[in-house]
Formats: C-alpha cells, sequence, structure tokens
C-alpha cells in the first residue's frame, strides 16, 4: 500500500532563552530587519542560550487509510512533531514527504482569519486546502450542519466561544477531503456528543482511504479509533506498533523514579512540567490516616491528606491550586480546587508555605489514577505538572461485607431493603 507520510532522521532543536520569530507584516520585517544588528551586539552581553532536542531521530511511514495514534506524555515532542508534519515550524534535521493535501487542527481557531465570519472562513480553509470553488460550495452545508452554528455563520469568528471554533474547524478539516488529516487533543474542548461525533466522522473518513494521525491523551478514544499506535517519550520514538501495545507502553511509562517507596514526590525536576513555567511546587506528601505515610497508595474508602510545598517568589495574591485526578486513560474523574473551600483564606500569601488537603474518604474504585497539579496566581496560570505521578487506590472491605468492589468510578454507602407489595394469598396464609 502506497505510504502517504514518510519521517526520516527528523529532528528538532530549540534554543532556550532565545525569542522565536512570528509572522510578521511588511512593517515588522523592515523594524526587525533594521534594528538586528543592534539586537546581535546586545546578545553578547546576555547570558548564553541553551538548547535541548524536542525531537531527536524520529522514523515511521504511514500508509493510505491508517488511523495511528501519536501518545507520549506531555513535553514528549507530539505538538512538534505535527507543526512539522503541517508545515508550521521547521525541522532541524531529517526530513518530511508528504503524498497529498494534508488538513490540520493543532489548536483552537487555527487557519481562522479572526474578522471573517464563518461562512467566509469556510470558503478561506477550503481555498487553502487546494479546493475549487465548486467544490466547496457542493459540501457547504454538510460543514453547516455538522458544526452546528448556523444561526453565527455570519458572525466573526472572533466572537466564536472555542467550543464553536472547534466545531468549525474540525467540520471544514473533515469535509473538505484532505488525503491526510491531523488531529490533535484540541478535540477535548468540544462537549462529550461533540466528541463522539467526531470520532466517528473520523472513522468514517478513513474507510474512504484518507489517513488521519490522532493526538490524544484519553486512551479509550485512541484505543478505539486506531489501528496503530506511536509512542513518543523524550522526543524519541520508543514503540511503534498494534495500538493495545502502544497504550500499554505508555502507561508503562508513567510511573516515576522510586514510586511506590516513599510517600514523597519530588516535583522540582519533574519531566513532565511544563517548560514555560518556573519550578515553584517543590514536592508533595501523602498521608491516610492518623497521618501514617502513605508511598503511592491508599485503600478505597480511606482519608487521604496531601500536603504541597510552594515557594513563593513573591508576595501572591489569589493563588489558586488544583490536585486532578485522571484515569490511567485519560478521564478526568476528580477535581480538588481550593476554590471549592470557601474557609479558605484568599489573601496574599509570600516565602514558602505548605498547602494541606484532605479527602475524609477517597471513594475512587480500586485502579491506579495519574495525578496532574495545577498553580494559578490571580488567574493566570504559573506552574503545572501534568502526569505528576501514579497513585493506587487498593482494594478494602468498604461495604464491612468481606466483598470487593465493583465496576464503575466510584463507590458510594447504600442500604437495600424489601417491601412487600399486597397482602398474603390465602393459600400461603393456610401454610
Amino acid at each position: 500500500m502506497e505510504s502517504m507520510i514518510e519521517v526520516r532522521g527528523l529532528s528538532k532543536e530549540y534554543r532556550i532563552g532565545q525569542s522565536i520569530d512570528r509572522t510578521s507584516n511588511v512593517r515588522e520585517l523592515v523594524v526587525r530587519a533594521f534594528a538586528g544588528p543592534f539586537k546581535r551586539r546586545a546578545k553578547d552581553w546576555s547570558k548564553p542560550t541553551t538548547s535541548f532536542w524536542a525531537l531527536k531521530d524520529i522514523n515511521f511511514d504511514v500508509k493510505a487509510g491508517e488511523i495511528v495514534g501519536i501518545i507520549g506524555a506531555n513535553g514528549a515532542g507530539k505538538s512538534t512533531l505535527l507543526k512539522i508534519l503541517s508545515r508550521i515550524t521547521d525541522p532541524t534535521e531529517g526530513k518530511v514527504t508528504l503524498h497529498g493535501r494534508m488538513a490540520s487542527l493543532l489548536e483552537v481557531g487555527t487557519g481562522f482569519h479572526p474578522e471573517l465570519t464563518g461562512r467566509e472562513n469556510i470558503f478561506l480553509n477550503g481555498a487553502v486546502l487546494g479546493m475549487r470553488h465548486a467544490e466547496i460550495k457542493a459540501r457547504f452545508e454538510e460543514i453547516v450542519a455538522f458544526a452546528e452554528i448556523e444561526k453565527f455563520l455570519d458572525t466573526p469568528v472572533k466572537r466564536y466561544s472555542s467550543g464553536m471554533s472547534v466545531r468549525l474547524g474540525f467540520a471544514v478539516a473533515a469535509h473538505l477531503q484532505p488525503e491526510i488529516l491531523v488531529v490533535d487533543e484540541v478535540l477535548a474542548v468540544g462537549d462529550m456528543a461533540f466528541q463522539k461525533k467526531c470520532l466517528g466522522k473520523m472513522s468514517e473518513v478513513s474507510k474512504t482511504g484518507r489517513t488521519i494521525l490522532f493526538v490524544s491523551h484519553n486512551m479509550a478514544a485512541v484505543e478505539n479509533l486506531c489501528q496503530r499506535g506511536i509512542v513518543l517519550r523524550q522526543g524519541r520514538v520508543v514503540f511503534d506498533g498494534e495500538t493495545k501495545g502502544a497504550v500499554g507502553e505508555y502507561l508503562a511509562g508513567t510511573s516515576r523514579p522510586g514510586q511506590g517507596h516513599t510517600h514523597e514526590i519530588d516535583l522540582s525536576e519533574a519531566p513532565s512540567r511544563k517548560r514555560q513555567f518556573a519550578p515553584l511546587m517543590k514536592k508533595i506528601e501523602l498521608y491516610t490516616a492518623d497521618d501514617q505515610p502513605a508511598p503511592h497508595a491508599v485503600q478505597v474508602g480511606e482519608r487521604l491528606k496531601v500536603k504541597i510545598h510552594i515557594a513563593l517568589p513573591y508576595e501572591t495574591p489569589r493563588l489558586t491550586f488544583a490536585f486532578c485526578i485522571n484515569t490511567m486513560f485519560g478521564q478526568r474523574v476528580l477535581t480538588l480546587n481550593t476554590l471549592c473551600d470557601p474557609e479558605l483564606m484568599h489573601g496574599s500569601l509570600s516565602d514558602d508555605i505548605i498547602l494541606v488537603c484532605e479527602v475524609p474518604s477517597l471513594t475512587l474504585v480500586p485502579g491506579e489514577y495519574l495525578i496532574s497539579l495545577y498553580m494559578d496566581f490571580g488567574g493566570e496560570q504559573t506552574d503545572a505538572v501534568p502526569e505528576a505521578f501514579v497513585l493506587s487506590v487498593l482494594e478494602g472491605n468498604y461495604y464491612g461485607t468481606g466483598k470487593g468492589t465493583f465496576s464503575g468510578v466510584f463507590v458510594a454507602p447504600h442500604r437495600w431493603s424489601v417491601e412487600q407489595v399486597g397482602e398474603p394469598s390465602l393459600q400461603n396464609t393456610e401454610r
């Protein structure tokens, strides 16, 4: 079968501390060219830049009609790979060969002109994909119906919500029949019904022989949709093969060094921390009943106490913290947020602090859960460690019956009783 995507020796190096050129108009280009010599001279006195390889020696082929899941932790190189495939950024080494037109949905509003209406952007995106006006017009009604934006079709896209932008972006990309469709985690913005519709559409699109690259942290969606999975870890391909094996490789890589032997998790050098943030979250401690240390595990229904050590660089107004619990397939099941506690002081804080969160009874069903941590100052995210560690919820005698728990997400205290309906029959009374 013909290869639609060929990737050979692909590597991408980024320089930390060096500004990244952005798309400019003519005036900005002239100003930048004039100021360039002065900026370069000033840079000699600045702190030297460091570099890291977001991707290193990536090799793979994707055949026509394949749906391939690209999975990996935050910082693994997924977004960089898709940007290179979509011609948004250039590789440092290696090359990519595409055999066909590609449509990419990498972030909300990708490819839209904010001042143009939804109607105008449909035709603009089609033209960018190389479609003739007649082809776009023939599919126009399908696109509008799928996106569910009929009432806002003649409204400028800048006034759309993120969900509306995603719906329109996906509808355009899926219906204008590119040979290759690239979809990033952006679908997480939509509601559950729309996500289900998108997954169904991608499955339908693949049956027409078109190729799809799908990036998601939702392992259930990856397993259901994709025939093949490519796992990235620290910029390298660590697995390329059948989807079930790819998901297993990804989940095996989510555990952290030393996990299971201590109740403390060092966050200062967490590999999944988003690179744009300073490491303000230093470590986490886990405790169960009677403040007993919990080495990454707690029994179902048991008390959980979490201590988060934070170093604040300056007096901080309105600190907000979220302790997020996801399944190993990436589905959010619970968020513990400081905003949900009306008694917590939301005034200014400074220096080193310890945030303490207590859950009287953690009623998740037994299994393993990915914990992600997020921190805001005054509504702006300042530190984030997605997939910081894995918490195990162990089987226990929650119901006091000696029986185990059942399927689902949560356990809950409940009672059963029997009520007699109607009077007993005469025949039964005589007996």
